[in-house]
């Protein structure tokens, strides 16, 4: 989306505010499928940025849904249930029986108990549920997964449940992959897993939903390059793996990033020691990058104003409206004539940003939601929501 266009969105849309660009995002999810090719599926994970899910592009075979929220989210958009797969940690019995009433694709199961829940659910129902077996991080273990020996166990003992059929496993170890070379071994590991399991307990894994954690890269001026050579440099071994079961690579920052834009208003100006500060009506609360800290990188950032720019440019510290000195977006920002009423817009916010922030901390209002299409034009996700409401105590 060019700068013209967020022009004449803003009186629409105000501030704060985000706007997902449809067509950026459905750009991202075709290049990623031209690169994988046919035989990957792609799975949206969609805890990334959910206002997204009413419009996921065609090429998406599957959702991954990691909480009763985002249940929720799929029920009110209408989504194709037997597209999702119902993973997440914590999977209790409410849980468990809501996605089976809801007919889910598949679930995972991150421990024994998430197995005989989803067991105990399929049995009650006369039904066969797909069951996922996460495996945990080989390099050390973390609170999601299973272990090697519980996932042969429960493979070794598949016959005694009548309500799941498991058919492969889920893997994914973190994100923020910037080298090839991480997600080869993990596809190495898989490769060698699934002959392991074939070997010792005559099981074949039909099907592998694997995370590549794929990096985005927020504060380099050739990010759309480095990007495509990353995602490039992982497509050989990604193949491999498709070769020894059906393979659904998952992903949500790499798939979403690219099309968000954040608008925050300038408030205030002032200089402190010879440091210019600009106050905006944003705010850690609600823009978060992942890798930043306390401003000191600096993502593309847009200046919106109704004038002609005067002067030279300088550096801006720019700073939110939370009450903590924290709360710096950026330090060091360079602008040509910089004032208040001027609105800046992050670029790379469609991933995560929107979720991650402490957005009820100090009773801000919530940023309006929109997203654009160049066939459809703007529309409101969510009007500006007013946080106080959410923490005034009942009396």
């Amino acid at each position: 989306m060019n700068i013209q266009k967020l022009r004449e969105l803003l009186p629409r849309v105000g501030t704060p505010s985000y706007i997902f660009d449809l067509d950026a995002f459905e750009q991202r999810a075709l290049q990623v499928k031209e690169a994988f090719g046919e035989n990957i599926g792609l799975c949206f994970s969609i805890k990334a940025n959910p206002f997204l899910l009413g419009r996921l592009p065609s090429v998406f075979d599957k959702i991954e849904v990691c909480s009763p929220g985002e249940l929720t989210v799929c029920e009110r958009t209408g989504s194709d249930m037997s597209t999702v797969i119902f993973s997440g940690v914590n999977k209790g019995y409410p849980d468990v029986e809501r996605a089976a009433d809801d007919n889910v694709g598949a679930f995972t199961a991150e421990s024994p108990l998430h197995l005989e829940l989803i067991n105990d659910a399929g049995v009650r129902r006369g039904r066969v549920f797909d069951l996922l077996l996460r495996v945990t991080d080989v390099k050390g273990g973390s609170q999601f997964g299973m272990s090697e020996e519980a996932v042969f166990d429960l493979i070794r003992r598949r016959d005694e449940f009548k309500g799941v059929r498991i058919v492969g496993l889920h893997y994914f170890t973190g994100t923020a992959k910037r080298k090839a070379k991480p997600i080869e071994k993990e596809c190495d590991y898989l490769i060698d897993l699934v002959s392991r399991i074939k070997s010792e307990l005559s099981f074949t894994v039909e099907r592998i939903e694997y995370g590549t954690g794929l990096a985005v890269d927020y504060f380099s001026e050739t990010a759309d390059a480095e990007e495509a050579e990353r995602l490039y440099s992982i497509v050989p071994k990604l193949r491999e793996l498709s070769e020894v079961a059906a393979l659904t690579v998952e992903m949500g920052r790499f798939f979403a990033a690219t099309c968000g834009y954040y608008l925050t208003r300038v408030v205030d100006t002032k200089t402190n020691f010879d440091i210019n500060y600009a106050i905006v009506d944003g705010g850690m609360n609600q823009l978060k990058y992942n890798g930043q800290l306390q401003g000191m990188q600096i993502p593309e950032i847009l200046h919106l104003s109704d004038r002609e720019a005067e002067g030279e440019e300088k550096p801006w510290t720019l700073c939110g409206s939370i009450c903590t000195t924290a709360d710096v977006l950026a330090r060091n920002a360079m602008f040509t004539d910089l004032r208040v009423g001027d609105v800046l817009v992050f670029c790379r916010t469609g991933a995560y940003s929107c979720m991650e922030g402490i957005s009820t901390f100090l009773s801000r209002e919530l940023p309006v939601i929109a997203e654009y299409s160049e066939r459809e034009g703007l529309r409101i996700l969510r009007e500006r929501l007013y946080s106080d409401e959410l923490n005034t105590p009942r009396r």
